[in-house]
């Protein structure tokens, strides 16, 4: 198979401990989006999936790799939001022994994608969608596993296990690693952008956008990850991280910032407007205090669209307070 990205692909791929490769997906820019490969005695799952528009990088590392498509066992997307769901539809079709495991609220929107494909619909609008994420098929049923919590699948002699993580969504799990003795977060462990800082200085944001925020079930989860100790998370939004507990409490902090912000204004004239203002200045605020090295106008670029997607998700939950 040659699927004409050989010349990238080393571009978009990052080598991890324990057989684990991070690549980069190319949803809307370099470094916002990542899917994870795990190899294992010839082998391989694959946690997240991009948009369609991903796929293609994905079976080029494949190829680079030398796995054929029939040993990947499992595809693994953390939620049903299209940036980690969005091609799970192409990629089985090209897969013939893998399994896509999906989280028990999200077996649903699998099987029949147009109620997800319109619900994203109204936040992006039909141009946008069919720009980032192209279309989504279907998957049959019986390739389908249940994500129920405490699920724990073998990959090749490799411990994977499941555990229910909502917070960012109700339909989320996030996958333990034994190999790694790590979580992939897919987006409750938030985000943290390279760009913004190392990864050793990780800036940890919330991802509260549309439509299931939960921050009482989100510090739950937290609390969940940390009885596992694990010594690293992989991020979707973007790569590994460590110095796990300290992350943990910054995210729960920002995450409790963003709910008061939201609460102070509740019932503010100009609410989207001002909670936009609130979190922004929170984030650079933060973020100049780090020593973020990006200029001011350069670091409000990047984090616009989240900012401004996070404020949607925060008025979605006060609305049904």
């Amino acid at each position: 198979m040659d699927f004409g990205l050989q010349g990238s692909v080393t571009r978009r791929i990052t080598e991890l401990p324990a057989s684990i490769t991070c690549i980069d997906t190319g949803y809307i820019r370099p470094q916002l989006a990542a899917c994870y490969l795990i190899e294992d005695d010839g082998c391989a799952g694959i946690i997240e999936t991009g948009t369609a528009y991903s796929v293609p990088m994905i079976l080029s590392v494949l190829e680079l790799k030398k796995i054929p498509l029939d040993r990947v066992l499992y595809v693994m997307p953390t939620h049903v939001h299209l940036d980690h769901a969005g091609g799970a539809g192409q990629l089985m079709q090209l897969l013939p022994n893998a399994s896509l495991v999906v989280h028990p609220r999200g077996v649903r929107h699998m099987i029949d994608p147009r109620k997800l494909w319109n619900g994203t619909l109204e936040v992006y609008g039909e141009d946008a969608m069919h720009r980032m994420y192209d279309e989504l098929l279907p998957v049959e049923e019986e390739r389908i596993i249940r994500a129920d919590d405490n699920l724990k699948l073998n990959l090749a002699g490799r411990s994977l296990h499941f555990i229910d993580t909502p917070g960012h969504a109700r339909h989320h799990y996030s996958v333990y690693d034994e190999r790694s003795n790590g979580f992939f977060t897919g987006d409750t462990f938030g985000m943290a952008y390279q760009e913004l800082l190392p990864a050793e200085q990780a800036y940890i944001m919330p991802t509260t956008t549309p439509v299931q925020f939960d921050p009482v079930a989100w510090y739950s989860t937290l609390e969940r990850y940390l009885e596992f100790k694990p010594e690293r998370m992989f991020l979707t939004h973007y790569g590994m991280v460590e110095n796990v507990k300290k992350l943990a409490v910054d995210l729960k902090q920002r995450i409790k910032a963003y709910v008061d912000i939201a609460e102070a204004n509740r019932y503010s004239p100009s609410r989207s407007k001002v909670m936009e203002s609130r979190i922004a200045e929170l984030t650079f605020t933060e973020l100049k205090a780090a020593g973020c090295p990006l200029p001011s106008a350069a670091c409000k670029a990047l984090l616009a669209m989240d900012i401004a997607l996070n404020v949607q998700g925060l008025e979605v939950w006060l609305d049904s307070q």
